[in-house]
């Protein structure tokens, strides 16, 4: 990849897709990321400013822009043009294309997809463009929103999850000392589509212009065209961080109002439009905190449902985030909530009862990644017996799948035919499938019981990924933690263990997000083998990159061998 000029602004020189240096780009993006937040903390809002138009006008942002929306799951999807970016003549284009002056956003295309309550949610769809301008502007608004966020807010941020979220929830609730019985469970009214706009055009930290264009939109439904007045459009790159920016403040103000030396044992955990608030009396939290909450909101334009938002005891324990949090006997604990597993089970038996003359191995396949993920979802709290009955129901069902397709045959023939003994369990659900190469191979239906119950460790609420200073903290964070997707599978952990999780072509973390490829390093039509020495996991795109360009892969070493450079080396760099 060519230079960049000092204005960081994009070369008219068209450029091969395949050729793009997408280290030196990552490591262009996170140096001015890391300035961004060393500026914000030094106060020099000037500066910030400078630096957020350098990196939108930067080559480097602008391909990682355009590699994001066109490696997600939507790169399939058009907006209302009807276009998508699927060859690297089309991806160059794109880059050219991501031009300030002159731009102009396209309505939305509005789709609705079905709710928990049996209501519709609406999402609108943007163009491929509007798309990849918003994951443009996102790098540069994101580090502003990581370094003002709220330190318990684990909704779509950088190294956050759910699992995090239910932790502090145990943490509040389960700690030393005298804890609070009393929550207000706090949900907000269609949040994405009731955010104020003038607030956001008032405090999003990006030119006004730009943020505008995605706000006023609109969105065709039906080739009608419907203008937006208020929201953020759902669908959007960069809507979860403008929601985010929107509530982050909330926990401020209820620490400023409740200092843990006067008691009142007020805590706030907060997952996107999701939170929950502790509280010492609950006319504490319905006659202080909860209209406290009330004004907060009210200034963005938002208000708490009143179907959702309810003051609960402990002992009688609430859901969060499909958990349900409770005390028994004077402790707590986290279970799946009866309506996440209901809601699951139902799922499942749709798949099955959906799929009656599949083969054994199809409807495995099938069922295997979303037993898998319901589980490993669920394995931070008190799930084991939970987990054993979602086993059982299952069985259940597969058992009258079966005897449905042999009605004519006694229970032993059915039971021989799909249910076979692996290794110490006996009735595992189980087919016969042959790779390519013709060899016969045993498949068997995943147990959520064999998922082993681990406590999560909880991020440290202060963390911010684009600070350099927590940079060696998050590396050995990354050391021990395998993507959920790869646990149980054998070859596939070893390999991101072997390579510290880092893709070999571009060094940057093989995730969940990003997905990977499995690799041979030196082809199988050459004579490779399948060995896993031979393998390697990298990104999608790299995977296109090292076969377009016949580009050499070496495995990287695991974090824990790799010098690890002073915090500050990559801002100063």
């Amino acid at each position: 990849m060519a230079a960049e000029s000092s204005a960081g602004a994009t070369p008219s020189v068209p450029r091969d897709w395949h050729s793009t240096d997408w280290k030196k780009a990552h490591v262009n993006v996170r140096r001015l990321q890391a300035r961004i937040v060393q500026a914000m903390k030094a106060g020099k809002w000037g500066k910030v400013k400078a630096l957020q138009h350098l990196l939108t006008r930067s080559f480097s942002a602008k391909a990682l822009a355009v590699k994001r929306v066109t490696e997600n799951q939507g790169k399939n999807t058009p907006g209302v043009d009807k276009v998508i970016w699927q060859t690297p003549t089309t991806k160059e284009m794109a880059i050219q294309e991501l031009r300030q002056r002159g731009y102009t956003a396209l309505p939305l295309r509005r789709l609705y997809i079905p709710k928990a309550n049996g209501k519709k949610r609406p999402l609108g769809i943007p163009t491929m463009k509007d798309r990849a301008m918003q994951a443009l502007y996102l790098q540069s608004v994101d580090p502003i929103a990581e370094t003002q966020a709220d330190p318990n807010s684990y909704g779509f941020r950088k190294e956050r999850s759910c699992a995090d979220a239910i932790e502090q929830c145990h943490t509040t609730l389960a700690g030393r000392g005298e804890m609070a019985p009393w929550i207000l469970e706090g949900d907000i009214k269609s949040c994405f589509d009731m955010i104020s706009h003038p607030w956001l055009l008032n405090h999003i930290p990006m030119e006004t212009r730009i943020l505008e264009q995605w706000l006023k939109a609109g969105y065709m439904e039906k080739s009608v065209l419907y203008p937006t007045e208020d929201g953020a459009p759902q669908g959007g790159i960069i809507s979860p961080v403008l929601a985010n920016m929107a509530l982050d403040g909330l926990e401020k103000i209820l620490r400023e109002k409740y200092p843990k030396k006067k008691g009142g044992k007020v805590h706030l955990v907060r997952y996107a439009d999701d939170f929950m608030i502790t509280g010492a009396s609950k006319e504490l939290l319905e006659k202080e905190a909860k209209p406290l909450v009330t004004a907060f909101l009210q200034e963005r334009g938002l208000e708490l449902s009143q179907e959702k938002t309810k003051i609960t005891h402990i002992e009688d324990g609430f859901d969060f985030l499909g958990q349900n949090i409770r005390k028994y006997n004077g402790k707590v604990l986290i279970k799946p909530s009866k309506k996440n597993v209901h809601t699951f089970l139902t799922d499942i038996r749709k798949v099955i009862k959906g799929h009656k003359q599949v083969k054994t191995v199809a409807l495995i396949n099938m069922l295997n990644p979303k037993i898998r993920g319901w589980a490993l979802y669920h394995r931070h709290g008190s799930s084991k017996e939970t987990l054993s009955h979602v086993d059982h129901a299952i069985f259940q069902t597969l058992w009258q799948w079966a005897k449905r397709r042999h009605p004519r045959k006694g229970k032993q023939w059915i039971k021989d035919r799909y249910f076979k003994r692996v290794g110490n369990r006996s009735w595992s659900f189980s087919g016969t499938a042959k790779d390519p190469g013709g060899k016969s191979t045993e498949k068997t239906l995943f147990k959520a019981s064999s998922v082993p119950i681990k406590r999560q460790v909880k991020i440290q609420g202060a963390c911010n990924p684009y600070d350099p200073e927590w940079e060696s903290y998050l590396e050995q964070r990354h050391g021990v933690k395998i993507p959920p997707s790869l646990e149980g599978r054998k070859t596939l952990a070893y390999l991101w263990k072997e390579q510290g999780g880092i893709c070999p072509n571009c060094d940057q973390p093989l995730t969940e997000i990003t997905g990977w490829h499995n690799h041979h390093i030196v082809y199988k039509t050459m004579g490779g083998s399948d060995h896993a020495e031979n393998r390697a996991l990298v990104h999608p795109n790299c995977h296109r990159q090292i076969h377009a360009k016949g580009l050499a892969v070496s495995k990287p070493r695991p974090v824990d061998d790799v010098p690890q450079a002073h915090p500050g080396a990559l801002f100063h760099a």
